[in-house]
């Protein structure tokens, strides 16, 4: 009820604004759940409006707490374009119950997107005898994704499937035409914007990806462990091979068994980088390379730093890609 009252007070405070621009009146009001989506909507509709974004960047998409102005985001959506409850299974509640008149996008629930499934363990199958590359599809009850919100997240929907699937560049090219389609049809006023946006976004991920290619040859050859598995549609993408990934929660530490097992990866298969997360204590990665010769680096599969708006996409997969390569 205080939830309700709250968005009336927003919705009248609005009703007394107007806005101007071309076509401005048929604008759609559209709410995005994470930076990287938000990013993709606004290049599609670059010139002519800006999208919402629910899950504020530095926050965890796994657990989060809504302000009035996201609820109201949601209230007042024409459009929800959102990855899915995989990745955020406490959003699907608020998009049923907010945006009751909005239609419902669900990213990886889109035709011809391709996803992954979880894979097993602490160390990844197909390096268990020393091998390098190889990925798994499975994936360990243990692995939370480095978060523990009182919901289980890889257990929602999608049997099993791994939702960070946005950093895979042929997805982001999907879902730039899914995106500009779905508004082109509501707004028909400024369809030829949104699909010529759509167009040039494709072209700026196809070039971040001839980019990002190139400078990650040298890490192909030594293999590396990430802080928690959020990246294999970026190594399929990139044929790189992560060999293990450090499991942690919110709450509590991985146990001194996976962080055995894991430092037993990094000196036996040659791993060359450990990467860590903004988000995350740096002792367990340093606990990690301790004894070994492999280096650190952080990086972020939600692009925290990485300024909002139309270029936020391949900015995302640049950085990623950069500060991979600079850890060989």
């Amino acid at each position: 009820m205080l939830r309700t009252s709250i968005i009336s007070s927003f919705v009248t405070a609005l009703a007394g604004l107007t806005f101007t621009g071309a076509g401005q009146a048929d604008v759609p009001h559209v709410a995005t759940d994470i930076a990287p989506v938000h990013g993709l909507v606004s290049r599609v509709m670059q010139g002519v409006g800006t999208p919402d974004l629910v899950v504020q960047p530095g926050a965890s998409p796994h657990g989060y707490s809504m302000r009035p102005s996201e609820a109201l985001a949601l209230n007042r959506a024409d459009f929800v374009f959102w990855m899915g409850e995989a990745l955020t299974p406490w959003l699907e509640g608020s998009v049923e119950n907010l945006a009751q008149d909005a239609k419902v996008i669900e990213l990886l629930d889109s035709d011809g997107v391709t996803t992954l499934p979880f894979r097993e363990g602490a160390r990844f199958a197909g390096h268990d005898d020393h091998e390098e590359g190889g990925h798994d599809d499975g994936h360990d009850d243990g692995h939370d994704d480095g978060h523990d919100d009182g919901h289980d997240d890889h257990g929602h929907g999608h049997e099993g499937v791994d939702p960070h699937a946005w950093l895979a560049p042929e997805n982001g090219k999907l879902w730039l035409d899914l995106i500009a389609g779905e508004l082109a049809q509501f707004d028909p006023g400024n369809a030829e914007a949104y699909r010529a946006n759509a167009a040039a976004g494709r072209i700026e991920i196809d070039q971040a990806v001839v980019t990002i290619d190139a400078g990650l040859a040298p890490l192909r050859d030594g293999g590396f462990v990430v802080f928690h598995d959020a990246y294999q549609y970026f190594e399929t993408s990139f044929d790189l091979s992560a060999l293990a990934a450090i499991s942690l929660s919110d709450a509590s530490s991985p146990s001194p068994a996976r962080i055995a097992e894991v430092r037993d990866t990094v000196a036996e298969l040659g791993v060359s980088c450990v990467f860590s997360e903004p988000q995350f204590n740096p002792g367990l990665v340093a606990t990690v390379l301790d004894g070994t010769g492999a280096k650190t680096a952080v990086i972020d599969p939600m692009g925290t730093e990485i300024p909002l708006g139309p270029q936020f996409y391949p900015a995302l997969l640049l950085d990623l890609g950069q500060r991979m390569a600079n850890c060989h």
